[in-house]
């Protein structure tokens, strides 16, 4: 896929399809790109940096748009080493350049490049700061949080483009040409889902102005109808279901509560759910549960006790639920232990303690294996989440 965005602003990113974890901890099996952009005008404007080990693939992009003629400005949107590391390489090939940043991340430059003496090379920008280059003309927003406090985002106002930092990115390189909402939700939820509140302020910030284009630092270029893009992003940082419908998430040792997580999500099925998700915390990808639980109106969680405790595969889950501000949602509980079952206890304690979450009865305790006792509560639990087809409220 070709990111240029015309024939004046160039994209001179590049793909990682080596990668296997980003930010060492999510699985991309299908790379990552680090995305940088040059607007090509009276002055050059060149879009952040990118991963310290492709700065070679960089410049050599990066000269082959400008031929003899030099980058006037480096604009940095985020310190992330992802999207900064060769910011030094780079004023280093071009000694005229300045690098223009929020004072935030300009403060930030000696945590990560020690030494280097950046006198006279640096230019702090604010909210409503605007740089004319030419025919193009840049504004731009801070976005603390979203999800580092030095964030910034610029607009070029004749080609109506939002360059947006990690906002709007996703995951996977480039070349794939895929669905952009699986996997840019994955991005988001795991990435910046914390910071909903201040992803709002954003997206408010920026209401007013006319985009075309959305470039962000991952991810392909977004263009035409972007309200898609945008009602995506408001749900997800307003951390309203995007879904209606059942998450069932359980983590098993012997097969008895996936047995049961199984069968309940039938049993959903046969009362009109259309939307039921099953997901096995022990052997799928964390964070595309997380993702999913954030889609979904309802939550399922279903986990065998496990030395006195929640098995870790399930505490686990919770605790990333937790840290990404999970909240709005419905919740039911299917515990099982074969003599002193807690899971269920410690599952309610866990999602009691968040935000707007609704516990719905009865809670299901397995001995070991179901029975039909155990199958008379999973109906009536059913009942308790389905009216007329929906799980919504």
């Amino acid at each position: 896929m070709i990111n240029n965005i015309s024939d004046s602003i160039r994209y001179v990113g590049v793909d990682d399809t080596d990668l296997q974890l980003f930010e060492n901890q999510y699985p991309v099996p299908k790379g990552i790109s680090y995305n940088s952009y040059i607007i090509i005008d009276s002055k050059i404007v060149l879009f952040d940096t990118v991963e310290r080990d492709f700065g070679d693939e960089w410049l050599a992009k990066i000269r082959l748009e400008l031929g003899d003629r030099t980058p006037d400005y480096l604009i940095v949107h985020h310190m992330e080493p992802d999207h900064s590391s060769n910011i030094v390489r780079a004023l280093d090939e071009f000694p005229e350049m300045t690098l223009i940043a929020t004072k935030q991340a300009i403060n930030m430059l000696p945590q990560f490049f020690g030494d280097y003496n950046f006198d006279g090379r640096t230019m702090a920008v604010k909210d409503g700061d605007t740089l004319p280059v030419g025919d193009h003309e840049i504004v731009f927003s801070t976005a603390p949080m979203v999800h580092w406090p030095e964030v910034l985002v610029s607009y070029e106002k004749s080609e109506k483009v939002l360059f947006t930092a990690d906002a709007f990115g996703k995951f996977g390189s480039t070349e794939y040409d895929d669905d952009w909402v699986s996997e840019a939700r994955r991005y988001y939820i795991n990435i910046v889902g914390k910071y909903g509140v201040q992803t709002q302020n954003l997206l408010k910030k920026l209401s007013g102005l006319e985009a075309r284009v959305i470039a962000p630092l991952h991810g392909p270029v977004l263009k035409g109808d972007l309200s898609k893009y945008i009602s995506l992003y408001d749900t997800w940082s307003s951390y309203k279901p995007e879904t209606d419908g059942v998450m069932v998430a359980y983590a098993s040792v012997y097969g008895g509560t996936k047995q049961c997580a199984l069968e309940f999500a039938d049993i959903l099925r046969a009362k009109g759910v259309e939307n039921v998700v099953t997901f096995d915390l022990c052997c799928q990808e964390l964070s595309e549960a997380v993702s999913q639980a954030f889609r979904m109106s309802t939550l399922v969680i279903a986990s065998v006790t496990y030395d006195a405790s929640l098995f870790p595969p399930m505490y686990h889950f919770l605790h990333h639920l937790k840290m990404k501000n999970y909240r709005n949602r419905r919740v039911a509980i299917i515990e099982n232990g074969s003599w002193a079952p807690v899971a269920g206890k410690l599952m309610t304690e866990a999602m009691s303690a968040l935000p707007d979450i609704e516990i719905v009865p009865p809670m299901i305790t397995i001995k070991s294996r179901m029975n039909d006792s155990t199958r008379k509560a999973m109906n009536q639990l059913a009942e308790a989440i389905v009216i007329d087809g929906k799980v919504s409220d």
